[in-house]
């Protein structure tokens, strides 16, 4: 419950910003919004189809992954939810993903790396933590949060233009308006991101919480703690930052990213949360 009210939270700020700027700038929130909203809704209902095509993945029926469709079948059957489908991805990189608007066309990813790094039960809490991302629609919540993001950012780009062309300036030439817009201009596009990445890490806890319940703690944490390591030596070489929040870690871990700016939490305090579960008994399967 605290987890989604953190996340209602933090999309009300983002809410609040594009209409307090708005309301400064005398500029109506909707064109923003609707700028906005056109390649998010492009992204919210292909996305599932070109992010399986970029990464050349290969869905598979039950005679070519029989053991992968029982583990996706018991934990949807758990989380009370239609089987997605299952891909495979032919890549070295450990890792796995979820798309797919709702449960009815979701679809759960897998790379071959991860098959050959993970046990059944490793392998078990990682798809579990993927079909709660499935059953609680994360892929509409980051089209949402993407476009009140993305508002900011044609507000910002607006507002930039318009300086140069002499928009909002007066006679008086009143130059704490000109050193408030150039404030917002830098600090309000970096905001919004800030906020939209922490949304993003507060699903991979919620999705975490959900592989806990339909699994177990211990066995996402363990998987965790290798797939960590495993992308370190095997870190994914041809693919879009982009999509690097849809994966249950970070698949580009070449260098250091500032924590405001990622969209994975740590693995060790994913870990610690998760282990904090396993006393739980409520989790323990």
């Amino acid at each position: 419950m605290m987890s989604t009210v953190k996340v209602l939270l933090l999309m009300a700020l983002l809410t609040g910003m594009i209409y307090g700027i708005c309301f400064m700038l005398g500029f109506p929130p909707i064109f923003a919004i609707l700028l906005a909203l056109i390649p998010n809704l492009i992204s919210y209902f292909y996305s599932d189809k070109i992010v399986l095509t970029s990464y050349g993945a290969k869905i598979v029926d039950e005679n070519e992954a029989p053991n992968l469709h029982r583990i996706v079948e018991s934990i949807a059957n758990r989380a009370n939810i239609q089987k997605p489908k299952v891909a495979i991805i032919n890549t070295d990189t450990p890792n796995a993903f979820a798309t797919g608007r709702s449960p009815k066309n979701g679809v759960v990813a897998v790379t071959t790396g991860i098959l050959q790094l993970l046990n059944e039960q490793e392998l078990e809490g990682v798809l579990a933590h993927e079909i709660g991302h499935i059953k609680h629609r994360d892929i509409l919540i980051g089209t949402i949060v993407a476009t009140m993001a993305g508002a900011i950012m044609y507000i910002a780009n607006f507002l930039q233009w318009g300086m140069l062309f002499g928009y909002g300036r007066d006679d008086d030439g009143n130059p704490m308006q000109i050193v408030a817009s150039l404030l917002f201009i830098i600090l309000a596009p970096i905001a919004a991101m800030v906020v939209q990445f922490a949304i993003s890490r507060q699903n991979e806890y919620n999705a975490d919480e959900n592989g806990a319940k339909y699994s177990n703690p211990i066995y996402l944490a363990n998987a965790l703690t290798k797939l960590e390591k495993g992308v370190k030596y095997h870190p994914l070489r041809n693919g879009s930052p982009a999509t690097a929040h849809m994966f249950i870690v970070n698949p580009f871990k070449a260098g250091n990213v500032a924590r405001l700016f990622s969209t994975h939490p740590s693995t060790e305090e994913r870990v610690k949360r998760l282990m904090e579960m396993a006393s739980n008994p409520k989790y323990l399967r």
